[in-house]
């Protein structure tokens, strides 16, 4: 058997890359597009015309300058949780505290500007992001440690670890941290040079968005490119056979909690400085939990959960225009969600009928 080597130069290389989410592309969008019919049945049943819902739905996410504007925004935090899950699948590991290192990186973020109010945008910017993704690699990796030292479940860790993470960061929104009128669990607003320039003029999107295809770009690299992503892959697909050929599987665990943890961190990061302008108390309305939907349609490929986040971001975004215009409750998109997840688990059994129906 030839064992490729990730760092040589060869035409399959580039391929290689992108196989994953070539071979995912099928099962993703079948399991989407059974979703939207699912959700279109439902339509029926409630009522409505599933034809006018869903394209009431589009309208509100793609038909205008803003409504484009407010997906790309609501794909940032998605694609950074997507990101944080991705890579720690890759690594055999599974992080479902993106919640929660989240909301530790958004704290550490304001914290950081708040204490250094004076320093100009191009340093403090950088030292924000740094310290989100410090903290969020460090809460990230707790968890690690204990699976690693104690053999602790990390579907249990990291899913305690984010309700610790969301009431100390209540507590401290409602005690030290606490905006100086004292009437709201947040901080004082952030200074000017603790925020991104507007993208697109008259519109919220932010120049966050090019940092986020940025990491897009710079985790597929890292995955598919070098030593350690190559490492990482290998232990996560076998670590017996990894710790066989002399890597440190140990240490490539537990840098994907870390890795993970720090993108989850720089979500919160991104929320705080593009959108909030401050630190608040409930700062996500779960991007940490559909970052893992977001994870599984995108096949745990950075350009895949790319693609997930915007689908996903734009059904968030014009569920509100579908309910307005079509009378469809936008809970209908939460529904959708949970659909493409039982579809996505269910793949082989829909391969299987179908194998059956081509036989027959």
């Amino acid at each position: 058997m030839t064992v490729l080597d990730p760092t040589t130069k060869n035409t399959s290389g580039a391929y290689a890359a992108f196989r994953p989410l070539l071979q995912g592309i099928l099962p993703s969008a079948t399991a989407f597009l059974l979703a939207l019919a699912a959700g279109a049945i439902l339509i029926v049943l409630w009522g409505g015309n599933p034809v006018t819902a869903y394209a009431a739905l589009a309208d509100g996410a793609f038909g205008s300058w803003n409504s484009i504007a407010e997906t790309l925004l609501r794909a940032i935090p998605l694609t950074f949780t997507g990101l944080a899950v991705a890579i720690a699948f890759r690594g055999g590991a599974f992080n479902v505290g993106a919640e929660g290192q989240l909301y530790i990186g958004g704290t550490a973020a304001a914290v950081v500007a708040l204490w250094l109010p004076a320093l100009p945008s191009y340093f403090l910017l950088p030292l924000m992001i740094a310290a989100a993704m410090v903290a969020g690699a460090l809460w990230a990796g707790l968890a690690g440690m204990l699976k690693l030292r104690f053999g602790a479940s990390e579907l249990i860790t990291t899913i305690m670890l984010t309700y610790v993470a969301i009431y100390l960061v209540s507590y401290l929104l409602r005690g030290p941290l606490q905006e100086a009128a004292g009437y709201l669990p947040q901080t004082d607003r952030l200074p000017s040079g603790a925020r991104f320039a507007s993208l697109i003029t008259s519109t919220r999107l932010h120049m966050g968005f090019l940092v986020t295809l940025a990491t897009v770009a710079l985790t597929q690299f890292l995955l598919w490119r070098t030593v350690w992503g190559y490492r990482l892959r290998v232990t996560g697909i076998n670590s017996r056979a990894a710790m066989a050929a002399g890597m440190a599987v140990g240490g490539l665990s537990m840098s994907a909690f870390l890795t993970s943890g720090a993108l989850a961190g720089v979500a919160g990061f991104m929320e705080v400085v593009g959108v909030q302008h401050r630190m608040i108390e409930n700062l996500s309305p779960g991007f940490g939990y559909t970052g893992i939907i977001v994870a599984l349609l995108g096949q745990t490929s950075p350009l895949g959960v790319l693609i997930a986040a915007l689908l996903f971001a734009g059904l968030q975004v014009g569920a509100t225009t579908m309910e307005t215009a079509a009378g469809v409750p936008a809970t209908l998109t939460v529904i959708v969600q949970a659909l493409v997840v039982l579809f996505l688990i269910g793949r082989p059994a829909i391969g299987q009928i179908a194998r059956a129906l081509r036989r027959s």
